[in-house]
């Protein structure tokens, strides 16, 4: 883990640059700080605005911005598998970049196995924080960042020593496959297929194979077992950055196509929901092909607006989020927000008054946190992974 001038990057000739890829999609950037900005505090403008208002529209929206309790969906549930593919769409413009330049495969895969180690180390950072010392048992070891960096590894395997075709297979050998296993087995004293949570296989196996605690007790929604589906959002991922980056095809018929699987993704998706139903808790096959479906269609929306028609500008406040998007996700680790923003604006929350306050609280509490980022963007400097 680095922070890293992006003056240190070779550049190539009309693509974007940073820190972590030679050659950059500018949609990437600007989906990613889309993505994070949810994260950054974005979600709390629509349940402040829920709570000030009373109204039932706003607080259909905010109900957005929480996660069901098991099976279904909201839009919030998004965001983790959306992060994950964006990584996975990343491959082609940085593992396959260093692959042309020389790089020999061993040299990569040690790569993206440190990259993975590191992830996981700061998801430990992220859950468990250092101001105690904690006992083993205390630890919560299944991390967002940890599955993150795992999921991202067997992808980056995959891609590096299997052709487009096997790439394929391996996306539907580990959400069929994942399907089988769950259908087909549960945990000791509950009938094969059983979903619930002390029942489920997933959950059951992290019981037994997950050291400390488990997020939820019986069961932890990054648990290491419901990780092998995830393989396959980064995988999909991989897929689409291939087309993006190698793909002969025009821009405009790239994005279509994404578009495209996007659309049957979301049609299989709730056909398979019949039968296994979509969760994220367990990322079952059928949230794969859900979260799958609407990640390719953000990607082709956003890909087409910003690299096809060249409409960039309205973008640059998410790509600021989206350079540096592991950072602003572990500061709160380090930096008090709700501090820096009382400090700044607290006398704008009293000039407002109740209700309101807490409504421009909240977007100034963004607003800090990207003012930060932004400075960051201005002197060119980025956490690298």
């Amino acid at each position: 883990m680095t922070v890293q001038k992006a003056d240190d990057i070779p550049a190539s000739d009309g693509v974007n640059t940073s820190p972590f890829t030679y050659e950059r999609l500018y949609s990437l950037d600007a989906l990613r700080g889309f993505d994070m900005f949810w994260i950054l505090g974005g979600e709390e403008i629509f349940h402040t605005l829920a709570k000030a208002t009373g109204s039932p529209f706003w607080k259909t929206i905010a109900n957005q911005f929480t996660h069901p309790d098991w099976n279904g969906f909201h839009l919030y549930d998004l965001i983790f598998p959306l992060f994950l593919f964006l990584a996975g769409v990343a491959t082609p413009y940085s593992t396959g970049r260093e692959l042309e330049k020389g790089a020999t495969k061993g040299q990569l895969v040690l790569r993206v196995v440190k990259r993975a180690a590191i992830l996981v180390l700061l998801g430990l950072l992220v859950n468990n924080g250092l101001k105690t010392l904690k006992t083993f048992e205390e630890i919560r070891f299944a991390s967002v960042l940890g599955r993150i960096g795992i999921a991202y590894m067997f992808a980056n395997i995959i891609y590096l020593y299997a052709n487009r075709k096997w790439q394929i297979a391996f996306f539907w050998f580990f959400i069929i496959g994942y399907y089988l296993l769950l259908k087909f087995t549960a945990a000791p004293g509950f009938a094969p297929g059983d979903l619930t949570m002390p029942g489920n296989f997933a959950s059951y196996m992290d019981r037994l194979i997950l050291p400390g605690k488990l997020y939820l007790g019986i069961h932890d929604p990054e648990g290491l077992f419901s990780t092998i589906p995830a393989i396959s959002t980064g995988l999909l991922g991989v897929l689409a950055g291939t087309l993006l980056k190698t793909g002969h095809q025009h821009k405009g018929r790239k994005a279509f196509i994404l578009a495209a699987v996007g659309v049957i993704f979301l049609v299989l998706a709730q056909i398979w929901n019949l039968d296994f139903p979509i969760n994220k808790n367990l990322w079952t096959s059928s949230f794969v092909l859900h979260v799958g479906g609407l990640s390719l269609l953000l990607l082709a929306l956003f890909y087409y607006v910003i690299d096809v028609l060249g409409y960039k500008a309205w973008a640059f406040y998410f790509k600021v989020i989206g350079m540096n998007s592991i950072l602003i996700y572990i500061s709160s680790k380090f930096i008090n927000w709700n501090y820096a923003t009382n400090g700044f604006f607290g006398w704008l929350g009293e000039l407002v008054g109740e209700p309101y306050n807490i409504v421009v609280m909240a977007i100034c509490f963004v607003m800090i946190k990207w003012m930060f980022l932004y400075f960051l963007y201005r002197k060119k400097t980025f956490l690298k992974v």
